[in-house]
């Protein structure tokens, strides 16, 4: 919809961004998304087969999904009508429908672009299903977040999920030589200072540009080229992406655990520091190493778990920024711990069993006979206490009568579970050697 200012032709000297004067006018024109738009990508087949079905955009900011929608509604020759999902709601997705119903009344199909797509909710997500059917609009929705956990599974059930990647140096570097061409001048960076750029924007081409404008401002013509420690009081750094209730804050949990678990304290480090520069609270991470102490270190090194707990203990007495080198030091020691996740697996198996063979009650003579009529029962009868058998062990079986005798905890030869595989073994030929001594007496 035209506004009276742009109708009155007042926008075309109205001062603009760089990024938006930058805006791709052209499809082809879009960087860094060659899975998408190259030869073989798949937007590029839908227009040459005349065949635009739903879709939604899911990448991180700044990488062409606004303008892509644009670009494919005037490619498809299709009325391009854009919704914030942030700002609209019920009656703002009445108004569009019934107008894409009389464009195609008239001979035109509109496409719907809804930015944020995720914060509408189940009801108003159901809403464009109808509508999506009957052919009234195609959607394209864009969003941040991973829209298998966000979106509806009726919606994306009509549509196609296409991934917009993160811009690499290389696309970010071709939208600066494109600002410069635009500007009719270099960016006065020193090389150093030009990378330095190239990873504050952090993937998002519009940050890309905005901080190219911020340059040309501020150094303003002639002057000598900025290098990297001028450039960064000058911009200042860019926060990370990093959303701590959303898709960022698993992720980046997801690659400090595997990293632990692959015994890796350099890449371990590197995604704590990230955690930390986005703001994630300390608290949770000391969590998680804990977690992951018992997880996937276990008794393999029993001082993993001290080490993590100490961690969180130390984070709590010190705070933030000091506290924080005790978290690094417990990444770095789990990492380099030896590794075993055999107490895990043994009791995911144990509660399998539990769940599965129902109360069960235990052996009469590992009961305890505090009255009469219990001993008369047979509770507590032919107990064996083990410090008074030879070797401390008597070998009598703990589990229900009627379920056979179950081996859920296999230890490693990690660490110092070698050792506890080493006791197993002994107390295993012991309990075999007696029991068979039983039965010959028998």
């Amino acid at each position: 919809m035209t506004s009276l200012f742009e109708a009155a032709g007042l926008d075309a000297e109205a001062p603009r961004p760089l990024a938006d004067r930058l805006r791709p006018a052209a499809l082809s024109e879009i960087v860094g998304q060659d899975h998408l738009l190259g030869a073989d990508g798949i937007l590029t087949r839908m227009i040459g087969a005349g065949q635009l079905s739903s879709i939604v955009f899911w990448g991180p900011p700044g990488t062409g999904k606004t303008t892509a929608a644009r670009l494919l509604a005037h490619e498809t020759d299709l009325h391009f009508e854009q919704l914030s999902a942030i700002f609209s709601g019920v009656q703002d997705l009445r108004k569009v429908f019934e107008a894409a119903r009389t464009r195609r009344r008239d001979g035109r199909g509109t496409l719907l672009f809804v930015d944020e797509i995720h914060r509408f909710n189940r009801a108003q997500q159901d809403s464009f299903l109808p509508n999506m059917e009957d052919g009234t609009i195609v959607l394209v929705g864009a969003t941040t977040e991973n829209p298998s956990f966000e979106l509806n599974a009726a919606l994306l059930s009509r549509a196609t999920v296409l991934t917009f990647k993160r811009l690499d140096e290389a696309a970010l570097d071709e939208l600066l030589r494109r600002a410069e061409a635009h500007e009719g001048r270099p960016l006065p960076l020193e090389p150093d200072a030009r990378t330095a750029l190239l990873g504050m924007a952090d993937g998002d081409g519009r940050a890309a540009l905005n901080l190219a404008e911020d340059i040309y401002l501020a150094a303003g013509e002639g002057n000598a080229p900025l290098d990297r420690e001028a450039l960064i009081a000058l911009v200042q750094r860019r926060a990370p992406i990093y959303d701590k209730g959303q898709d960022g804050h698993y992720n980046l949990i997801s690659a400090l655990h595997k990293s632990l678990r692959g015994s890796d304290p350099d890449a371990a480090l590197y995604w704590l520091a990230r955690m930390l520069a986005g703001g994630e609270d300390p608290l949770y991470i000391a969590r998680r190493l804990v977690r992951m102490a018992v997880e996937d270190i276990g008794l393999a090194d029993p001082q993993a778990l001290v080490q993590a707990n100490a961690a969180k203990d130390a984070y709590h007495f010190l705070g933030s920024p000091e506290g924080e080198l005790a978290l690094a030091q417990a990444a770095v020691y789990l990492a380099t711990a030896p590794k075993s996740n055999a107490a895990y697996v043994a009791f995911k198996r144990s509660m399998s069993l539990a769940k599965e063979a129902g109360s069960l009650p235990p052996p009469k003579h590992i009961l305890n006979a505090p009255t009469r009529l219990m001993r008369e029962e047979g509770y507590g009868a032919g107990y064996a206490y083990d410090h008074d058998q030879e070797d401390g062990f008597s070998g009598q079986n703990y589990f229900p009568d009627g379920l056979d005798r179950q081996t859920f905890y296999t230890p490693t030869e990690h660490g110092f579970e070698s050792e506890i595989a080493r006791r197993l073994e002994t107390w295993r030929r012991l309990r075999r050697d007696r029991n068979e001594d039983e039965g010959n007496l028998a």
